[in-house]
């Protein structure tokens, strides 16, 4: 009788701590996860599936996210040896002008190619798109007709269609309403085909993308990384095996982010858009990394993940050193008998 109780504590001893991870992290152990914002898609881009949508295809401001097409049409042309890296780009007025957040470049002074891109993929500084767009293509809205044409030849839908190279929305009256027709809209479902296509395209970005800074020459002024996930910043939000992608914030598209991360071989794309702190759209990708993870992996390395990133290593370890307690006392025990 004595055994069998023992072996009872024994087995709850195992089950229970394990268990109570799995509930504490529901979206590991593969349940659909509840998050908590306007639209979300996440994407395997192994096999391109959408393995969750939530108003995927609903047209809604991206903020800067949609400099992600800013980033391939550049990178397109630099491929194609239109331009180069090198190459140094005046600041226009128009440029310096520009609203939002910006690395307060002047007009006439010169950049790089580079340092403006790197600019823009780390700190998403709006003025350097500017910059960039109208070296590009001559003027700002001769490269928007570029994102466009890009949009359509990569597949995106018609909902998606971009007015500026930033993401910067239009200032309107406070009796106008925001209107689609007059600003840059993307779908979730479009923003994870054109990161997936950038990162397919040009898998370089993603040495820029997961920079913690860069730094401008000739100014001592360096720029952090606004992407809170990476594992380098080492806070509470950082996620092991992210490398991108892209942040966004207005007031009409609340907190945006476009989120990868790889583990094992398999690359997820999350697409997490309106929410209502800059923290939150870090905590909502959490969750559809870990539930897309729980997806795309095999159990073993799911297993493997959970033991490296999770309590259940130091919860196993407590419940080894019970055991090993428990079975000294079953030995005194026999002793006694």
């Amino acid at each position: 009788m004595k055994k069998r109780w023992l072996w009872l504590v024994m087995v709850l001893l195992i089950t229970v701590p394990i268990g109570a991870v799995v509930i504490g992290n529901i979206e590991r152990a593969g349940f659909r996860p509840k998050v908590d914002a306007r639209a979300v898609v996440l994407m395997d881009l192994n096999t391109g599936r959408i393995l969750l949508s939530e108003n995927g295809d609903i047209p809604l401001p991206p903020a800067s996210m949609s400099k992600l097409m800013t980033e391939l049409v550049i990178l397109d042309d630099i491929k194609t040896g239109k331009k180069s890296w090198d190459d140094e780009v005046q600041i226009s007025d128009t440029a310096s002008g520009v609203s939002g957040i910006k690395i307060a470049l002047k007009s006439g002074e010169f950049l790089t190619v580079r340092e403006l891109f790197q600019s823009i993929t780390v700190y998403s500084a709006n003025d350097a798109a500017v910059a960039l767009a109208e070296h590009f293509a001559g003027s700002e809205e001769a490269f928007v007709q570029k994102m466009n044409a890009k949009a359509k030849e990569i597949g995106l839908s018609s909902s998606t269609h971009f007015v500026n190279a930033s993401g910067v929305e239009s200032h309107t009256d406070n009796d106008q309403e925001w209107s689609s027709e007059r600003e840059t809209v993307m779908t979730a479902e479009d923003t994870a085909k054109l990161a997936a296509h950038l990162i397919k395209s040009h898998p370089d970005i993603l040495s820029t993308s997961s920079k913690t800074q860069t730094k401008i020459s000739g100014r001592n002024l360096y720029l952090s990384n606004t992407n809170w996930m990476l594992p380098s910043l080492g806070g509470p939000y950082s996620y092991e095996g992210t490398d991108g992608l892209k942040t966004g914030y207005t007031v009409n598209a609340g907190y945006c982010f476009t989120g990868t991360a790889e583990k094992q071989g398999s690359r997820l794309i999350a697409v997490v858009m309106g929410t209502e702190s800059k923290e939150a759209r870090f905590e909502e990708t959490r969750k559809l990394f870990d539930y897309g993870f729980a997806k795309t992996l095999t159990w073993k390395e799911r297993l493997d993940d959970w033991f490296q990133y999770s309590g259940i290593a130091a919860a196993l370890s407590h419940d080894k050193l019970a055991l090993s307690h428990d079975k000294l006392a079953l030995s005194h025990d026999k002793l006694a008998v």
